[in-house]
């Protein structure tokens, strides 16, 4: 599917503006570094021009709130199915870099940088080391993509391998250049993909049950409770993955650094704060109204977005399930294909006896979980 973009004047008489050029895709890379928010407002760029040692440079190395990686390639001339086989034959690169290396990435990248403090000051969460590079996803920038290209990006895309295409196009506006671009792939499905597995241990099956990661500043677990939702904002990556819910969906909530603390169905899809009600006394009240915090409604990408659950059991966060080994993710939403997450559900099934049940009682939702058999 060619992504053909085009742009008109608004006026009585529209007007298509008429295709341009960049000088060099140089000019793109230095645009991207100044403006990282033209591929994600998300990602902290954390390196430019990196020797792979594999006869080649990446051209730039971003890093996720979660701390997975994302290596950006962009065309440079060359067919769009070399880019393809270029960027995952870096990514066999990316997947080979510890911590330190990527540390003295970024110190070259901002020199004397602390990719650390940075990255706290950035996201606000600390670098988790443990991540990175075992997630991590390719996305391949390109003015445009031929066949052939986007059948191998869908193959592998199919099979799960986190990988994405950024097509671009440039228009002139008068004197001045416009820069349009369009995802070929929705991101939070790349995003879940470079979440779902590692390459610390293999990937099998999905089960079918999703992880769901709910807290933060000005989220309450007790509301989410009482009023049957689930919820994420700040930004279009943590919002994204709440795409991937839908009606019927099980989900496994729990919150960072507490401990797992629910099971439930989803029972609508992702809806902005705007337009999200809760049930009040049996009235739809507006969330906004309701809700103890209401968060950035003015700004369409930081907006909290609400998932609705019917929640078949649900603990207190002083009695959430928080045991080693358990699995753990920091994106909102993902699809684990690693054996933990079974193990996961296995060791949740037996404190959350009601699992599959089709919703508790209120009193049910806030009780404590059953000591497990030993």
């Amino acid at each position: 599917m060619q992504l053909n973009q085009r742009i008109w004047r608004v006026d009585q008489s529209p007007e298509r503006l008429p295709e341009a050029r960049l000088a060099s895709e140089r000019q793109l890379e230095e645009m991207i570094v100044a403006k990282p928010e033209i591929v994600s407002d998300q990602w902290m760029i954390i390196g430019q021009q990196e020797d792979t040692g594999y006869n080649g440079r990446i051209d730039l190395l971003a890093i996720a709130p979660d701390s997975s990686l994302i290596l950006i390639e962009l065309k440079r001339g060359r067919s769009p199915r070399e880019v393809v086989a270029q960027a995952i034959d870096y990514a066999t690169w990316v997947e080979a870099l510890d911590a330190e290396a990527v540390a003295r990435i970024y110190s070259r990248f901002k020199k004397g940088g602390d990719l650390a403090k940075d990255f706290e000051a950035r996201f606000g969460v600390g670098l988790d080391t443990e991540v990175f590079p075992h997630q991590h996803q390719i996305v391949i920038v390109a003015a445009s993509l031929d066949a052939s290209s986007e059948r191998i990006v869908s193959y592998l895309s199919k099979r799960s391998v986190a990988i994405n295409v950024l097509c671009f196009e440039v228009f002139e506006c008068g004197a001045d250049k416009l820069l349009s671009r369009a995802w070929l792939r929705d991101p939070a499905e790349s995003q879940a993909a470079s979440s779902a597995t590692t390459s610390r241990s293999p990937s099998g099956p999905w089960n079918g049950e999703y992880y769901v990661s709910f807290g933060g500043e000005g989220r309450f677990w007790e509301e989410a409770v009482k009023y049957g939702f689930i919820s994420a904002g700040g930004g279009t990556w943590f919002t994204n993955t709440l795409k991937l819910l839908k009606p019927g969906d099980r989900i496994w909530v729990k919150i960072p650094r507490t401990g797992y603390v629910g099971v439930g169905r989803v029972t609508g899809f992702s809806t902005p704060q705007t337009e999200f009600c809760v049930n009040v006394d049996g009235k739809q009240v507006p969330a906004s109204d309701v809700l103890a915090s209401s968060q950035a409604l003015d700004d369409p990408e930081k907006m909290e977005h609400f998932v609705p659950i019917e929640w078949a059991e649900t603990v207190p966060e002083t009695n959430a399930i928080d045991e080693p080994g358990l699995f753990g993710n920091q994106n909102t939403v993902c699809a684990p294909k690693v054996p933990a997450w079974q193990t996961t559900i296995d060791r949740l099934q037996r404190a959350f006896p009601k699992y599959d049940s089709e919703g508790g009682s209120r009193s049910d939702r806030l009780r404590l979980p059953e000591t497990p058999e030993r």
